[in-house]
């Protein structure tokens, strides 16, 4: 089985953390790739930046999805998620939205870690996006004084174990969720020390795409309808528009 992930932001060593975390968890013979956006923001934070986000994936999705089984979105919004399950025949899962799915398996009352007040909005459609938000009992907000921060989860993971107990102590919380791609791993290296089940994205999205694969699961099939027409996008990306 080969998986690919695409991590929306063009910070390598964002994609590097998360293609690391996606082997640790893979199941043996999994192969995966992981590759970064071709243009955009180093980091997305905004909403602007996460529009540019989308397409940037879609354009890494048309050049290189061929061969592949699966498709993992590595960003934390799960950017251009319902625009690539549109256009591509395999499976295409959100890190975001594959923790909370998992998460909602877990227990009744979720509780979420997001990674900066500033984009607290972009988050909140993500969980609105994926059905879960009347599941979602507390949010948790870490602050970051620096992008840099967000870049040394190893350090981070300590601010995020805070945050997540918080949500334990004051909102009864069963399953905690850590969004953040760069936050790769942290519920298996924090797996110990809340008590209750701590999920990020990467390991969770990385397991249901194996299950899909493994079921021979297949996406929905595009209506019949008129092929879309475009211009101004790669070559790789108006052919994906206009496959049948």
């Amino acid at each position: 089985m080969k998986l690919l992930l695409i991590n929306g932001n063009r910070t390598e060593a964002v994609t590097e953390a998360v293609l690391a975390e996606a082997r640790a968890v893979a199941a043996s013979g999994t192969e995966i790739t992981a590759l970064s956006a071709g243009f955009g923001a180093n980091i997305v934070f905004s909403h602007a930046e996460n529009t540019i986000a989308g397409h940037a994936v879609l354009d890494c999705l048309a050049h290189n999805y061929a061969g592949y089984d699966a498709v993992v979105l590595a960003i934390s919004f799960d950017s251009a998620l319902a625009g690539a399950r549109e256009l591509l025949p395999i499976p295409v899962l959100g890190i975001t939205e594959s923790a909370l799915l998992t998460a909602c398996q877990l227990g009744r009352r979720v509780g979420v870690v997001t990674v900066g007040q500033v984009s607290t909005g972009l988050y909140r459609e993500v969980f609105e996006r994926s059905g879960v938000m009347a599941r979602i009992a507390a949010i948790g907000t870490v602050d970051l004084a620096t992008a840099g921060e967000y870049l040394s989860p190893q350090e981070f993971d300590a601010r995020v174990v805070a945050a997540a107990k918080r949500l334990v102590a004051h909102d009864q919380i069963d399953v905690v969720v850590a969004c953040g791609a760069a936050l790769a791993g942290v519920a298996r290296r924090a797996r110990d020390q809340l008590g209750i089940p701590l999920v990020d994205g990467i390991g969770a999205a990385v397991r249901q795409a194996e299950a899909l694969v493994r079921g021979n699961y297949h996406p929905r099939a595009r209506p019949p309808g008129p092929r879309a027409s475009m211009a101004g996008v790669s070559p790789q990306l108006a052919a994906l528009f206009a496959r049948d």
